[in-house]
């Protein structure tokens, strides 16, 4: 007869501090334990008696729709589903066991038991760092950057003057790891295993017009939620939808790729932020914008439906695409803007660069739209009142300039556009043209007449707040002769979508030309815009549309110009050190150099060291004046920490200072 007891577990150690280091997961601001799959963990059982052969101690592994997915035991079958157990020690009651998860396991929240002991839950991710993963990156530097880095900027602007927007991705704040897998609540187990499925579901909930976090707003008019210049973090937009349900307001382009990197990161996809410059939202998908003008230069709105964005941004996905042919892993686009539906949801990507680069439109998902993004050829129109329309220039390379991301372990831009295009005028890239249009080579493509004797650049790129518009054109000619040429130039006051807000007014000019290459200075007086910035609470630009004619001949061309505005900066002094619970304060000064009122005056500091950004309304400052203000706020972090100072009003946006501060 057996005497012995029946095998009674009393607690199970999971080891946290020791496990998350071995993870890479420290750094997850929880009281659960952050596990990568496909990677060895441990685990501390105390029993009532020591273990016997005959025992069964058996671990039960539930997923977040309370199912049993796998069962373990070391005494037994130490294999089930890709998962394996083993009893790495034991001595007397203590019992110490290793498992490691399978390499496709579902990721999300699991629950333990071991015999009937509730251990609790856990968090499983992705993990880059295991080679049987479909996420695997291989070089550590990499991973550091697109995994483990939780600052970094997105670039904005436009391709001859490019900013870079510090942003606080903050995947590892509280909260964040939640929010993201209770958006992916809805998914099956099975697709809770593919970074295809899980990242293009991610996407979609990023946007609240499929039920997700936040509300797209290019309007203009901002005044029941905050404006998308403002946000300078992820953090604080998942932290508000988590706890509240509720869509937030509100985001553009660069606010949706910031939280989508921030999601990925977080559920353990390497990403990165991208911006595309001179962005093209090409209406007909016939990889051509058309954009049409009348005679003074002006843009025909009800003719001109495509449009090319100054710059857009997405993010992209490090994953293998198991579900593609060979030759698409790597990097995928994934867009969370809601600009097209696919299959039924605002949502772009998964969509392979190497597809993209290619001209490979068909491939899954959605690589058609980005591929117009990225190429497409630019045809400018000149309506006549009574002649129909003649093309004035066609731009082959004015699309997809500059593609730009941070550059790995430094805070530089990096250019990307290689990795999504061929060269400009390569055969490869004509070859990857045709391939997308689906034509033969040159068929069906509207040409120049081939007596463009005249052709036409601008050299300018900015307009110092509160100075003249200044733009220098230089015209150039087959020949010396001296001809008239009669110039018309309208300026526009646009956001950065290509968005027209108001017309600033036309400049015309004739002149006589000499020699083949010719400079004309044309100018309109900064009272033309300076009235008009508040009219809007976006950033804007202004946009120049030129045409010039020879009058003996005839001869026309075109081109278009963005420029944008360098504000005044402010100037904050900061301190390199502080001190945890203790008061840091920053000194600020600005001075109003514009003959007009800066109005909603605001300050904010944002950093991970503190518990969330902070702000100051300052009002409105008359032209001419200078505020000098104090900011004080009390770090509740330590470390090496990033603060970034933002100053905003009505009139003028995007102003920023930052510091690497020591906490102690």
């Amino acid at each position: 007869m057996d005497t012995r007891k029946a095998l009674v577990v009393y607690s199970v150690n999971m080891e946290k501090k020791e496990n998350a280091a071995a993870h890479h997961t420290l750094d997850f601001q929880t009281t659960k334990l952050v596990l990568r799959r496909g990677q060895l963990f441990n685990m501390k059982v105390i029993l009532n008696r020591p273990l016997h052969p005959q025992d069964e101690l058996k671990l039960t592994f539930f997923g977040s729709k309370e199912s049993s997915l796998v069962e373990l035991n070391p005494m037994t079958s130490f294999r089930s589903k890709g998962w394996q157990v083993k009893i790495a020690k034991q001595s007397g009651e203590e019992v110490k066991l290793t498992v490691i998860s399978a390499a496709d396991a579902m990721v999300g929240r699991y629950k333990l038991r071991v015999n009937d002991y509730k251990v609790g839950e856990f968090f499983l991710l992705f993990n880059p760092w295991c080679a049987d993963d479909n996420v695997y990156m291989p070089s550590e530097e990499d991973r550091a950057e697109y995994v483990l880095n939780d600052s970094g900027y997105i670039y904005m602007g436009f391709a001859k003057q490019i900013k870079e927007k510090p942003w606080t991705f903050g995947q590892f704040e509280k909260h964040v790891l939640s929010c993201c897998f209770s958006l992916l609540e809805q998914l099956e187990h099975v697709d809770m295993q593919s970074p295809v499925n899980v990242s293009r579901n991610i996407c979609t909930m990023m946007c609240a017009a499929n039920n997700g976090v936040l509300v797209g707003n290019w309007s203009g008019d901002y005044s029941n939620g905050t404006a998308p210049y403002v946000w300078a973090s992820s953090v604080p937009i998942l932290q508000q939808h988590y706890f509240t349900k509720l869509p937030v307001c509100f985001g553009q382009c660069w606010v949706f790729s910031g939280i989508l990197t921030t999601a990925l990161r977080a559920v353990g996809i390497p990403a990165r932020s991208v911006t595309n410059f001179e962005s093209a939202h090409d209406t007909e998908k016939n990889l051509t914008v058309d954009i049409y003008l009348d005679e003074s230069g002006k843009t025909i709105a009800h003719l001109t439906k495509d449009s090319v964005w100054n710059f857009h941004v997405w993010t992209d996905a490090w994953m293998k695409r198991r579900d593609l042919p060979q030759g698409n892993d790597g990097w995928q686009v994934l867009d969370a803007t809601p600009q097209e539906i696919s299959e039924g949801s605002f949502r772009t990507g998964p969509s392979p660069l190497s597809a993209i680069r290619q001209g490979a439109v068909q491939t899954q998902y959605d690589t058609k739209f980005v591929f117009t993004e990225v190429n497409g050829d630019k045809f400018i129109w000149l309506v006549k009142q009574n002649k129909g329309k003649v093309l004035l220039a066609v731009e082959t390379a004015s699309i997809g300039k500059h593609i730009s991301t941070k550059m790995v372990g430094e805070n530089r831009r990096e250019d990307v556009t290689l990795q999504y295009k061929f060269p400009e005028g390569s055969p490869e890239e004509r070859k990857a043209m045709d391939r997308a249009s689906g034509k033969r080579p040159d068929e069906n493509k509207p040409t120049l007449p081939h007596n463009s004797f005249l052709q036409i650049h601008v050299r300018q790129n900015s307009v110092e707040l509160g100075y003249p518009i200044t733009l220098t054109l230089v015209l150039k000619r087959k020949t010396h002769t001296p001809q008239n040429v009669s110039i018309s130039c309208s300026l526009d006051l646009q956001t950065y979508t290509g968005n027209k807000k108001t017309n600033l007014g036309v400049i015309q000019k004739s002149v006589q030309i000499q020699g083949q290459e010719s400079e004309v200075a044309l100018s309109m007086d900064a009272n033309s815009y300076i009235y008009k910035l508040g009219m809007v609470d976006d950033e804007v630009v202004i946009k120049g549309f030129i045409i010039a004619e020879i009058t003996e001949t005839g001869d026309k061309a075109a081109t278009d110009t963005t420029l944008c505005f360098l504000y005044p900066a402010f100037s904050v002094e900061m301190p390199s050190t502080g001190k945890i619970n203790m008061p840091l304060s920053f000194n600020c000064s600005f001075k109003n150099t514009l003959p007009i009122p800066l109005t909603n005056i605001r300050f904010s500091v944002e950093s991970l060291a503190l518990s969330k950004m902070q702000s100051w309304k300052q009002g409105t400052l008359s032209p001419g004046m200078s505020l000098n203000f104090q900011m004080k706020f009390t770090p509740v972090r330590t470390g090496a920490k990033k603060f970034i100072v933002k100053f905003t009003s009505r009139e003028v946006k995007e102003v920023d200072a930052e510091k690497i501060i020591l906490i102690t």
